[in-house]
């Protein structure tokens, strides 16, 4: 199974150990080019120009692809929080709309003498009736505001 954070945290890590390495050969090349020594020719200080280049650029590519690694991270980030704002987006609808049905059922379950319509002979088609109209009426609702 592909799991990006983890591949990221690998790839993060080998940035680092690079990074660890051309960081004192970096220093140890730039020392080496300022050194006069009568071992070390004017030829040879070519030389170490162009290995000042490369590690130059050496370090460069490893400070980009690190912020390229940061920027995955977030994008993974943000990828997972808008699916997880989705998920949340609908169970709070769905919530929605299921309190004022249960108020309704709570209200004309309770079995009480005393409950208007409680004896009407079609009091439990009319209770199932408003809650359909509630519920049809909220979710229609959610859908125009773009909420669903």
């Amino acid at each position: 199974m592909f799991d990006p954070i983890n591949e990221i945290n690998n790839y993060k890590r080998e940035l680092n150990f690079i990074r660890r390495n051309i960081k004192p050969a970096k220093e140890m090349i730039f020392s080496l080019a300022k050194m006069e020594s009568e071992l070390i020719t004017e030829s040879t200080y070519v030389h170490f120009k162009e290995l000042q280049d490369n590690i130059s650029q050496a370090s460069d590519s490893s400070d980009s692809y690190r912020e390229i690694l940061s920027d995955q991270l977030n994008i993974y980030h943000v990828t997972i929080s808008s699916k997880l704002n989705d998920i949340m987006k609908f169970l709070t609808v769905f919530s929605v709309v299921f309190i004022p049905l249960t108020f309704i059922a709570g209200i004309y379950g309770t079995n009480f003498n005393n409950v208007p319509k409680l004896h009407y002979q079609y009091s439990y088609y009319i209770m199932w009736g408003v809650m359909l109209v509630v519920a049809f009426s909220m979710l229609i609702y959610f859908r125009r505001k773009k909420w669903l």
